[in-house]
């Protein structure tokens, strides 16, 4: 990091503070935050996580964003609500950040950056027949069909860009916007990845017609799950779709934080079931992660 951009002031319009000095939407002080944070879509979500902790020191609302912070087995940790989509992953990611790596008063980059570590859990639908109902599944990569991280400069894994390119050329004759993708990070992935599905997980900007529903408004791509599921390079296979998991792990990379995305898998796309015990799931799913940590 060069001298200059440590001590450029960063102007009042471009991050807002609330009068009591925290962030704008989240409405939280730095001390508020624990290194790990656990995302989740619902309000409703934050404390069936939280109840797990051993305590809760901090609880803070506003609009979709809920945030519960405490410890469990001896490590600070939080919880946080971020509603759907990667339009609230871009401002969720953007404040959470700046709580750790802005000096809020000064309004400038801190010396020393520090990084977090965002798990997210979450609800998904399977594209695959053999994907079974209430399995979990980690996203080894998150699989933009949004624009998220097409505003952010990013920097890809050769990996990365080989995936993308096939996938470009896989989409080419369905219309669908340019991909982005990021790769789930690898510490992270290696301390949970026993006991689940793997795959690649495709980010959608809606829940109707960008997943391939239509109820009365009519899709332009009408073969999207086929066209996403019969995607293959080198047993790279898109695996389910939800609506965060890409913003999160492309915005994570960007800023230097460590992101991996847990996936209930409620429905199947490709038979058409859906979970006749998705609480019990998504339990599982909880109690999985946090066994873990």
């Amino acid at each position: 990091m060069s001298a200059n951009l440590q001590k450029k002031k960063i102007q009042e319009s471009e991050l807002i503070l609330n009068p009591d000095g925290s962030v704008y939407h989240l409405n939280l002080l730095p001390h508020q935050i624990a290194k790990t944070i656990i995302l989740v879509g619902d309000q409703k979500r934050v404390p069936v996580v939280s109840r797990y902790f051993d305590s809760v020191e901090h609880i803070k609302r506003t609009r979709e964003f809920l945030t519960h912070t405490g410890h469990l087995k001896g490590n600070q940790i939080s919880v946080i609500s971020t509603g759907i989509g990667t339009d609230n992953i871009d401002i969720v990611l953007n404040e959470l950040d700046a709580l750790v790596n802005i000096d809020l008063e000064k309004r400038v980059l801190k010396k020393e950056l520090t990084t977090l570590s965002f798990l997210r859990i979450g609800t998904s639908g399977a594209i695959q027949k053999d994907i079974p109902i209430d399995s979990l599944l980690i996203s080894e990569f998150g699989l933009g069909l949004d624009s998220l991280m097409h505003f952010y400069k990013k920097n890809n894994s050769k990996e990365e860009q080989n995936l993308i390119e096939n996938l470009t050329a896989h989409f080419s004759e369905s219309n669908l916007p340019a991909p982005y993708l990021t790769k789930v990070d690898k510490e992270l992935f290696n301390q949970f990845s026993v006991g689940f599905e793997k795959g690649i997980t495709a980010t959608a900007p809606g829940f109707y017609a960008p997943q391939g529903r239509q109820i009365r408004a009519k899709s332009k791509h009408k073969n999207l799950i086929k066209t996403l599921s019969s995607f293959n390079l080198h047993e790279n296979r898109i695996t389910n779709l939800e609506m965060e998991t890409a913003g999160i792990y492309g915005l994570a990379k960007v800023l230097g934080h460590k992101a991996i995305s847990f996936n209930a898998i409620l429905a199947n796309r490709a038979n058409g079931a859906f979970s006749p015990k998705p609480k019990r799931t998504i339990k599982k799913l909880i109690e999985s992660v946090l066994d873990k940590l």
